[in-house]
């Protein structure tokens, strides 16, 4: 299959998602949100069902086209970087699926604001990483 169809499909199905969340609960569907929330929300039912339908879903789709992922990082690296990211996301009050697809979808500035920072942060990020040659 093209790749230009199967980004089509994947945004298709993005938007679907956001589409339900946000008319079937009235949520966001920002997943670290969700995911932080899920352990002190009184409300956390349809959180943990989100998580669980993320993992579920990459599972099944994986299992389905016969895909196996290799790891790219070891140790304690992934880990380190994974509270790294979260920290970040708690300092830009939300993570690019929050900000980047639900928010810039409903025109919020702060969201396009949020967006922008984060696009030029890993574009830096890219670049200085390539100049260490790293």
């Amino acid at each position: 299959m093209h790749p230009y169809v199967i980004s089509l499909i994947g945004g298709l199905l993005i938007g679907i998602s956001v589409f339900i969340m946000a008319r079937g609960l009235g949520r966001v569907t920002g997943i670290s949100g969700i995911a932080a929330s899920a352990l002190v929300a009184r409300d956390s039912g349809w959180r943990w069902a989100f998580l669980l339908g993320l993992l579920l879903g990459g599972w099944a789709i994986s299992s389905l086209l016969n895909l196996s992922a290799t790891p790219v990082a070891s140790g304690w690296s992934l880990p380190i970087a994974g509270l790294l990211v979260g920290f970040g996301t708690v300092l830009g009050s939300g993570c690019t699926s929050g900000h980047g697809v639900c928010g810039i979808g409903r025109l919020s500035v702060r969201s396009i604001v949020a967006t922008v920072v984060f696009m030029a942060a890993g574009i830096a990020t890219v670049a200085l990483l390539r100049a260490l040659q790293y």
